[in-house]
């Protein structure tokens, strides 16, 4: 096991053949990469075009409000499925060959459930939305200097959501017949990551092969980003119950 730079760790490969002469079994198909899925979707319209500055909008006020919107609209796609996501049938939160684990305030690594995962961000998200001193909707109000930062630790979380609903959950969005909304979700908000650059491309590319599907047709993607935002993503967050405070987060790759 070897430690990287950015803090997560990465298993020694073994070799590709096993001791026995047998080739390893192949990885599971991805059932959300087949054309007949990823073609649906529930609008055809330019992403491209909406997610980007209009004139004479405040950047804070265009960040606040898309990124309390895909909160509610992400914690809505997860509540469709959240009956099948269970601690027995999600012991990690996991994503493809990535594991999450949360910290606490104090640092402390924290290996999670899924449900707990979700549940610790969605809580610490309900919370910083609706706090006046963070997303202040009162005329004259101003927004801290750590807002940026939040949006990018924000969308970074939410993007973990959406990415393990399609790598442990997408079977039950097709049986729910959700899919294309759940396709539109993800080209909006990849796509508006990508204007602002909110979330470190490194962050999301344990989905570049989605989001290469999707977006192609949707207004191409640059892998570093293309948009007036900046920086790194912030520190994390962490909650108990209904509350959080700013932590650090890393993940645990196993191939």
């Amino acid at each position: 096991m070897k430690l990287k730079k950015n803090g997560s760790y990465t298993l020694n490969r073994k070799s590709k053949g096993k001791p026995n002469g047998k080739k390893p079994a192949p990885e599971e198909k991805k059932l959300y990469l087949e054309p007949e899925y990823t073609k649906s979707r529930i609008t055809d319209f330019e992403f491209k075009e909406l997610v980007m500055l209009p004139r004479e909008i405040d950047l804070n006020e265009w960040l606040a409000s898309n990124t309390t919107t895909f909160f509610h609209h992400i914690n809505l796609q997860y509540s469709t499925i959240s009956e099948f996501c269970t601690g027995e049938s999600c012991q990690t939160m996991a994503v493809c060959n990535t594991q999450y684990y949360w910290y606490d305030e104090r640092g402390k690594k924290i290996k999670c459930t899924a449900p707990q995962y979700v549940d610790f961000v969605m809580s610490s998200v309900q919370k910083l939305v609706t706090d006046e001193d963070v997303f202040p909707t009162k005329y004259g109000k101003e927004f801290p200097n750590s807002f940026e930062s939040l949006v990018k630790k924000i969308c970074k979380y939410l993007f973990h959501v959406l990415a393990h609903i399609y790598s442990s959950h997408f079977k039950e969005t097709l049986a729910l017949e959700l899919h294309g909304h759940l396709n539109t979700l993800y080209i909006h908000f990849i796509l508006f990551i990508r204007e602002f650059n909110l979330v470190d491309p490194k962050e999301t590319t344990i989905m570049d092969d989605l989001t290469e599907v999707l977006c192609t047709t949707s207004g191409s993607v640059s892998s570093n980003g293309s948009g007036n935002g900046g920086g790194g993503s912030g520190n994390g967050s962490s909650s108990s119950g209904s509350s959080s405070s700013a932590g650090a987060q890393n993940h645990v790759k196993e191939r």
